[in-house]
C-alpha cells in the first residue's frame, strides 16, 4: 500500500508541474501578443570588405553601425567616417545598401556618399560622408533598417 501511495505522489507531482509549466507558456505567449514597441530611429549596420571604417583620422574606434536617430520627412542627416585601404594593393571604393527593413522604405529613403569610385593607396585614409535622405512624400514607416556595405575593390 506504501508503494501505491508514494507512485499516486509522484504522479500527482508530475502533473502539477506539466501543468505549470504549460500555463506559464500561454501566460508568456498571451504577454508578448499584448507588448508593442514603436522605434522612430536607425542603426544601420555598416559590412566593409577590403577596407576599414573608423569614427576617427587615426583608425583606432571600427565603425559597425551607424545610428541616425530620428528623421523628419524631407530631412537629411550627415555622418562623417573614415575609411582605410587595409590592403597591400590601392583600391576603388563603393557603397550599396542591402536588406531594407521593410522593403518599401528603400522608395522614400536613400544613402548616399561622397567617395564612390575614390582610389586608395595600400594603407591610405579618406573622410567619407555618407547622406540619408527621407522624402518628404514618405508615409506609413515609422521605423527601418538597412546595411551598408562598403567595398574596395583592386
Amino acid at each position: 500500500m506504501k508503494l501505491k501511495s508514494k507512485e499516486f505522489i509522484v504522479a500527482g507531482a508530475t502533473l502539477t508541474l506539466v501543468t505549470y509549466v504549460l500555463a506559464l507558456s500561454l501566460v508568456g505567449q498571451v504577454l508578448s501578443a499584448l507588448q508593442t514597441t514603436r522605434t522612430v530611429s536607425n542603426t544601420g549596420t555598416v559590412k566593409a570588405i577590403g577596407v576599414g571604417v573608423y569614427w576617427e583620422s587615426g583608425c583606432i574606434n571600427k565603425v559597425t553601425s551607424i545610428n541616425w536617430t530620428t528623421l523628419e520627412p524631407g530631412q537629411k542627416r550627415n555622418q562623417t567616417v573614415y575609411i582605410k585601404n587595409t590592403s597591400n594593393v590601392p583600391v576603388t571604393l563603393s557603397m550599396s545598401t542591402q536588406k531594407w527593413n521593410p522593403s518599401n522604405a528603400s522608395k522614400y529613403i536613400t544613402c548616399t556618399w561622397n567617395s564612390e569610385g575614390k582610389y586608395l593607396n595600400a594603407n591610405q585614409v579618406t573622410p567619407a560622408v555618407f547622406t540619408l535622405s527621407v522624402n518628404a512624400t514618405i508615409s506609413g514607416i515609422t521605423n527601418f533598417s538597412f546595411d551598408i556595405v562598403i567595398v574596395g575593390s583592386g
